[in-house]
């Protein structure tokens, strides 16, 4: 992570953004540091519709927040309803195109009456605010349509992610106390059906508070269905009435509740409220994506994960934006499928993983080289760390050196975006994800809460609370003050190591539990990986840390090449030397493992922790409810078992 190259925003981008130039980021930073109340208060008040005022803006109770108190909206509402009146009900709100090649262009009082129609549903069921539902679903609109019911209602929904296991579905509907599933006969994923409905019916066998079980047909196939249980969506949706009034609900009546994995394996739920996850996620909409009312927004996520909801689903409709969803997987029919996409819908902003930009360069620059992608005019980045090199790429091949790229960092605890460029006003650092946004006071800091210095590694911590913050883990408000509060007394702990350089550039480097000590030297991994991804041959690569009786920790990585023949042996010796050259002695690799593919989320996060265990116990006992393919495990742990 040495690289100096500083990429100033364009005069032509800086002259038509949102927030143009360092200095109006800076008073926008400064208003925001210093009268919180009153700057929150006045995006609430301009940007949403309030069925009641708030008697005070925030209430802080360590370290349990609230904000917009004693107010009542409805997120739904200011999804849908308030831009019928404003002159963008015929204006696409989703756009649509399932991997089999059908489409769906669906305006917002089209989405409005869907929203509704499926509201009335849940309702003529018994379903009612304060109820808890679980949405499992394919990429398909009645996903988004499902959510936006339960706000409507006040339903608190949890979103369980397509790819997960009956097993895993379980454990969430449990631990929720769910009451309805919603879910479909199956989706398409590389030309494979992902059967659901099979999963919710293994799952439903342990779980007997749930009443109801509605199914959307997406794929067509035979699917059993118990009697008096499991609901077509399409036949009680007969009759229905297209108008169903937004319940008004308090700011912090819970929205929707997102489990993610610990580094303990046992999932946790994520808590996030209605009025200030709102305001948040939508003001970063505006900073960070320079959205414009005739922009084709595509977030190419899974809704399953936090970046669909706030990215997605609920920050994009709330600021009117045109919201591309896509059902299938980037590499189907071929590796030109996004760039297809981006060209026949002429999309203008794009937002992918640094993982999923890492797999197509290791395709090659052929594929987007096939398209026009002079619609383009920002780019951006969210899961983890951007390598320099995977960003210069995106910068030049995709963007062809026109468009910014806004590096977002963040998390499922965090709501919305903490640290990103805004695209108009910042000069960016490939591999940096800049200068925190507006009202995000983050400083790295040692254990004991002391900051460290000017580019020293330390952990990053939040120093005061925000609007579309983590409220708690549902039903365990004692796990959420001891991981999040606990660490480092009184600042919020995001479990990140990172350094700040001398122009208030934050380098994120990684989970604390991917930062290595070799001889006594603290080294990240991810800066390990952006030395091996550098070398013309590596697409991608994963590094963790071993035990080494002398060293303490050993450096161990996993590797995978782009196309072409590479002689292993030779390559390793010369990526060894090259990760010397390019760091220092001390961390030059001991193992360089060469593989077909890394093991990932289906959000395109690389289980370091997996590889963890491989390299210390040749087994995987942790949870893996969370991979894409869990073959790739396997094969690397028989890999190990061969050596």
């Amino acid at each position: 992570m040495t690289e100096t190259s500083t990429y100033a925003p364009k005069p032509e981008f800086v002259a038509q953004a949102n927030v143009s130039g360092m200095e109006a980021y800076r008073e926008l930073y400064r208003r925001a540091e210093e009268t919180p109340e009153e700057f929150w208060a006045e995006v609430a008040e301009r940007e949403f519709d309030w069925f009641e005022k708030w008697s005070h803006v925030f209430e802080w109770n360590p370290p349990f927040a609230k904000w917009f108190v004693g107010a009542k909206t409805n997120v739904a509402y200011n999804c849908l309803d308030r831009h019928l009146k404003n002159g963008r009900a015929q204006k696409i709100a989703i756009l649509w195109e399932g991997e089999p090649g059908d489409e769906r262009k669906i305006t917002y009082q089209e989405l409005h009456s869907m929203v509704c129609r499926f509201a009335n549903v849940l309702k003529n069921r018994g379903y009612k605010s304060g109820d808890r539902a679980i949405i499992y679903m394919p990429m398909i609109p009645e996903l988004p349509v499902a959510m936006l019911a339960c706000a409507r209602l006040g339903i608190t929904h949890s979103v369980v992610f397509g790819g997960f296991s009956a097993e895993a579905l379980k454990a969430r509907i449990k631990d929720l106390g769910a009451t309805v599933v919603i879910t479909a006969d199956g989706g398409w994923r590389r030309a494979k059906e992902v059967k659901l409905k099979a999963a919710v019916d293994e799952a439903l066998l342990e779980c007997p508070d749930v009443r109801d079980v509605i199914v959307r047909k997406r794929t067509g196939s035979d699917i059993p269905m118990k009697d008096g249980r499991d609901h077509w969506w399409h036949d009680l949706e007969e009759g229905v009435s297209s108008e169903c009034p937004a319940e008004p609900v308090d700011a912090e009546h819970p929205l929707y509740v997102l489990y993610t994995s610990g580094t303990t394996g046992q999932p946790k739920g994520i808590l996030h409220t209605t009025g200030g996850y709102m305001v948040q996620t939508t003001a970063t909409m505006r900073w960070v994506f320079d959205l414009k009312e005739n922009d084709v927004y595509w977030c190419s996520a899974d809704i399953g994960w936090v970046t669909g909801h706030s990215y997605i689903v609920y920050g994009p409709l709330a600021a009117g934006a045109t919201t591309v969803i896509y059902e299938g997987a980037p590499d189907t029919p071929a590796f030109d499928r996004w760039w297809s996409i981006v060209e026949r819908h002429r999309i203008t902003i794009l937002y992918t993983s640094p993982t999923a930009i890492r797999a197509l360069i290791r395709q090659g620059d052929e594929w987007p080289n096939k398209h026009d992608l002079s619609s383009l005019r920002l780019l951006g980045s969210v899961g983890e760390p951007i390598n320099p090199a995977a960003w210069e790429w995106y910068y030049r091949v995709i963007g062809k050196q026109r468009c910014p790229i806004v590096d977002t960092w963040w998390q499922t605890e965090t709501g919305s975006i903490m640290i990103a460029p805004l695209p108009g006003a910042i000069p960016t650092k490939p591999g940096s994800g800049t200068l925190p946004l507006p009202g995000v006071l983050p400083q790295v800091v040692d254990m004991s809460g002391k900051p460290v210095g000017v580019d020293q590694e330390g952990f990053l911590v939040i120093r005061r609370p925000w609007p579309a913050m983590i409220r708690t883990i549902w039903g365990d408000p004692k796990r959420y003050e001891s991981q999040y509060w606990g660490r480092v007394p009184g600042v919020y702990f995001t479990g990140d190591a990172a350094r700040c350089d001398a122009d208030g550039y934050y380098w994120i480097l990684g989970r604390v539990d991917d930062v290595m000590n070799v001889s006594g030297h603290r080294l990240s991994t991810m800066e390990v990986e952006s030395a091996l991804v550098r070398h013309p041959a590596v697409a991608e690569a994963a590094v963790v840390g071993k035990p080494h009786e002398i060293t303490g920790q050993a450096v161990c990585c996993f590797v995978t090449l782009k196309q072409g023949n590479h002689d292993h042996n030779a390559l390793g010796t010369e990526l060894r030397k090259w990760v010397a050259h390019e760091i220092g002695a001390f961390a030059r690799p001991e193992e360089i493992r060469f593989t077909e593919a890394l093991p990932k989320t289906r959000s395109g996060k690389i289980m370091r922790r997996l590889l963890r265990e491989i390299v210390t116990t040749r087994t995987v006992t942790g949870d893996v409810t969370t991979l894409e393919d869990l073959t790739v495990v396997t094969r690397l742990a028989a890999q190990r078992d061969e050596e």
